[in-house]
């Protein structure tokens, strides 16, 4: 099956490319997607699909769907939906959410202990079913937001990678989006008319500071265009010599390796050697 639209085009590529160059998925593996409900996941499903499609069926694909007892839950247009693709697929219900609007202070975000409760439910699924890997729907928005986050709000400098394996060494998580922009998720979302499932949790609070990190780098973005793509290569480009963390960096003895004047003029005539401009 071809791509139908510019939109696909784009998305198949870039995802094409993440996977390639973090080496997410090889042949034989079984891959399980977390098919939230929402644009991401839904658009990563249909990527994916279509990657497998075109690599003569190399890996196995299959959605998993937590049903988290949320008010208004209507998974049937998901069921139909799945059913007229034919991929395989379960959705499991667990209720997840009365746990959290319990502990939870009315007001304050939910998100942290949401996604740990769906993260143990996910993990145990696919160590009982088998699937090595699980592929969620993160995009370059995301990873750049998180890391804003991070830097402003833990004093940390982290993000999402694109492969990660699991504390219990047990789980490759894979994010085949990671390259991909938000805005040609909303595009590709509404040209496919996906069934979305709204979030009656995380999305009834409109402060997130998440939303408010995305508007900062829109407003950026406005001034200059690359400055989300900056974000994102930076992400790959880490010199430690150039932060302060010391445990990545031995400044306390960089003394010690230090040339002598002799040694030094060496190490120049050497550079001059190799690049005479």
């Amino acid at each position: 099956m071809l791509p139908t639209s510019k939109v696909e085009k784009k998305l198949l590529h870039y995802a094409g490319k993440a996977i390639s160059d973090y080496n997410m998925i090889q042949k034989g593996d079984r891959v399980m997607v977390c098919l939230s409900g929402g644009k991401d996941s839904f658009t990563l499903l249909c990527v994916l699909e279509q990657l497998r499609r075109n690599s003569n069926g190399r890996f196995e694909l299959f959605s998993f769907t937590l049903d988290q007892a949320q008010p208004g839950w209507d998974d049937r247009g998901l069921r139909a939906w799945m059913a007229e693709r034919r991929i395989p697929y379960e959705v499991l219900r667990r209720d997840t959410y009365s746990i959290v609007k319990e502990k939870i202070p009315e007001g304050k975000t939910y998100c942290s202990l949401c996604s740990r409760l769906r993260r143990g439910i996910i993990y145990r699924y696919a160590k009982d079913h088998g699937f090595n890997k699980v592929a969620l729907g993160h995009h370059r928005d995301d990873l750049i937001n998180t890391l804003l986050m991070s830097v402003l709000y833990s004093g940390e400098i982290r993000s999402m990678p694109p492969k990660l394996l699991t504390d219990d060494k047990r789980h490759v998580l894979i994010r085949p989006l990671a390259y991909c922009q938000e805005k040609d998720i909303i595009t590709y979302a509404t040209e496919q008319n996906f069934p979305i499932i709204p979030c009656t949790l995380c999305g009834s609070q409109e402060t997130l500071t998440r939303k408010k990190m995305a508007q900062l780098m829109q407003t950026l973005a406005a001034e200059n265009p690359k400055v989300p793509s900056n974000t994102l290569h930076a992400l790959a480009n880490i010199r430690p010599s150039q932060l302060m963390d010391k445990k990545l960096w031995d400044f306390k003895n960089l003394e010690k390796q230090m040339l002598t004047g002799d040694e030094a003029e060496e190490l120049v005539q050497t550079e001059e050697l190799r690049d005479p401009f």
